[in-house]
């Protein structure tokens, strides 16, 4: 079977936290797909078009202007087109800090 492509796509990317108010009815540190987020964990959240473009769970991204590898652990609302949620843990002023900005992502599909 021949290698998977990489992919390198330009997003917006904003941040979240693991607070009652950001998140969805399972608990402020459960994912969609029920992993447990622990602040340290890199982490994203991904907007529901692109996973059907092989950007799926446990997926491994690199984000341009960030150190290290980021894991896929949650999915975002189907609203959402072309985005990343990238997961601060509790530090609300660190997310409030990266505000919302393009970033360049590269993934290998996991498809």
């Amino acid at each position: 079977m021949p290698p998977q492509q990489t992919i390198t796509l330009e997003v917006t990317a904003m941040a979240y936290n693991s607070v009652k108010s950001q998140t969805g009815t399972g608990g402020p540190a459960v994912t969609a797909w029920g992993d447990k987020l622990e602040p340290g964990m890199k982490s994203i959240a991904v907007s529901r078009d692109l996973i059907k473009m092989g950007l799926d769970h446990n997926t491994e991204v690199k984000i341009e202007g960030l150190d290290g590898v980021y894991i896929v652990k949650d999915k975002m609302n189907r609203r959402w087109r072309k985005k990343i949620d990238i997961y601060m843990g509790q530090d609300v002023k660190a997310a409030r800090r990266w505000g919302k900005r393009k970033v360049t992502i590269t993934f290998t599909p996991n498809h």
